[in-house]
């Protein structure tokens, strides 16, 4: 038999299990505030419209400023594993994996993760948009710069790149769809951006569809001509944020923060666009004239994290395309998009969500200016082009006959045009101007001395234009000789 205690000998009893319960519990809670939060971020460091997602954050320690770092975070610990992928696909698997927590990606490879994760008991939640071309700008198809191919319909037959399941694979399908083609009218396989640069540059293929920022920097470097570009298909592109469902539930504000943080490197990028580009060339070894075309004044790409309504109208025709192509399983895009950690982080700085989701381009973000060389101010950023002058600096300028008179000036100073864009007056992009085709002659311009100027990416857009203004085609080096005669 037990020996029965004494009341004073229960109670001392009683209070060392008080005491001993108290000290359990704090150790619990000091356990949980000293506890390492692990964030896998898988990045594409190498597409430019995602820099502000990723390395940016990563290079100027955003991240790390706007991390939670009191309540339940009071003296945790953060460990960030950045991982650098060249397209979403393995973004989507490293979160699949649970590696990845916040990954990005481009419109398309969103959808097939949103569904991947939906079938496999791994939900994703797409929280925020990092960049976006209205009307599809940014992917493109090239051909090698010696092809004598112009157009889509020219490649019937033909041998065709892209990276399988990427934004620019979505493109491609989607224009043979608009245009009536079926899927055999070009035989498609699958390459990355890097064999698919080294076949065309070899020409072991006809021609090579790609993302940002490939279909601009391959011509960019002399490599091919860009003869089809998404803005083509009037359907918008976009690259987005994804995050775990479990990760975000669990760690709300370290979402939040992430977007505050990239909120911030949108800020930084428009602050100073030509450091901006520098850096991010630094950083990513993609040509600095090339990140300026796409994130600079009048840039291909728009900044906005906002998720707006035309997005999810897009993506209802982008599901549609995967689906007749049997490339993705269901996708519920009530439960897989969130728009509740963004708008959180628009309230914690003070900004007006509902009012951001109604603009469609930054009013404010657009070439101003004196133009120098014509003696006027720059009213129409919409016709205006720039020179980023090699080893110097970004002149602006108020029409493309302006600009190509710019690079003659240069030319006469003794210095060089590192990159001169214009802007197309077809697609209404900003274009590499030796790149272009030109409209040259008829009426003038008013207030201008000389011919017409009028610049268009792709040669059918400006033999339409020509012949209807009883002008002439030319090229690049035709409109500036054009400036002399």
């Amino acid at each position: 038999m037990f020996e029965k205690s004494s009341p004073a000998k229960r109670g001392r009893v009683l209070r060392r299990a008080a005491t001993y319960a108290v000290a359990v519990l704090s150790l619990s809670a000091a356990s949980l505030h000293a506890q390492t939060i692990t964030i896998g971020i898988g990045t594409q460091n190498t597409t430019t419209n995602t820099v502000t997602g990723g390395i940016v954050l990563k290079e100027l320690g955003l991240l790390e400023k706007h991390l939670p770092k009191t309540g339940k975070y009071k003296d945790a610990k953060y460990q960030l594993n950045w991982q650098n992928f060249t397209s979403g696909p393995p973004v989507t698997n490293g979160m699949m994996a649970d590696n990845i927590h916040i990954g990005m990606m481009g419109d398309y490879p969103l959808m097939v993760n949103g569904a991947t994760g939906q079938a496999t008991g791994n939900e994703t939640q797409l929280v925020a948009i990092i960049a976006y071309n209205e009307f599809g700008g940014g992917n493109g198809i090239v051909v090698p710069k010696d092809s004598p191919y112009y157009g889509l319909a020219d490649l019937k037959g033909k041998q065709v790149s892209v990276p399988f399941g990427s934004a620019a694979h979505g493109m491609m399908l989607n224009a043979l769809r608009l245009h009536g083609l079926k899927p055999d009218f070009w035989t498609l396989i699958s390459q990355s951006p890097e064999i698919g640069s080294t076949n065309l540059k070899e020409k072991r293929i006809d021609g090579h569809g790609d993302f940002v920022p490939f279909a601009e920097l391959l011509p960019f470097r002399g490599i091919a001509r860009k003869i089809f570009d998404g803005v083509e298909t009037k359907e918008p592109t976009f690259h987005g944020v994804v995050i775990r469902k479990d990760f975000g539930e669990k760690y709300p504000e370290i979402v939040v923060a992430y977007i505050k943080a990239l909120m911030e490197a949108n800020d930084w990028v428009r602050a100073d666009p030509r450091l901006a580009a520098e850096k991010i060339a630094d950083w990513t070894k993609i040509d600095k004239e090339v990140v300026y075309i796409f994130l600079g004044p009048n840039g291909v790409h728009t900044l906005d994290p906002t998720i707006k309504p035309r997005w999810g109208e897009a993506m209802k025709v982008g599901y549609d395309v995967l689906q007749s192509m049997n490339l993705i399983k269901p996708l519920d895009t009530a439960k897989w998009v969130n728009d509740r950690y963004v708008r959180q982080a628009f309230k914690d700085l003070g900004k007006d969500y509902d009012a951001q989701l109604k603009v469609m381009q930054d009013a404010t973000y657009v070439v101003t200016g004196r133009d120098a060389v014509c003696n006027v101010t720059i009213t129409k950023p919409e016709e205006s082009g720039q020179i980023w002058v090699q080893g110097g600096d970004i002149q602006s300028f108020s029409s493309a006959r302006c600009t190509l008179a710019g690079v003659q000036k240069l030319a006469r100073e003794g210095k060089k045009a590192g990159a001169v864009y214009v802007m197309d007056q077809a697609l209404k992009i900003k274009v590499f101007a030796d790149m272009a085709f030109y409209s040259v002659g008829g009426k003038s311009q008013k207030g201008a001395e000389g011919p017409q100027i009028v610049p268009f990416l792709l040669k059918k857009d400006a033999e339409e234009y020509a012949r209807r203004n009883g002008a002439k085609l030319a090229t690049y080096e035709e409109a500036l000789a054009s400036l002399s005669n």
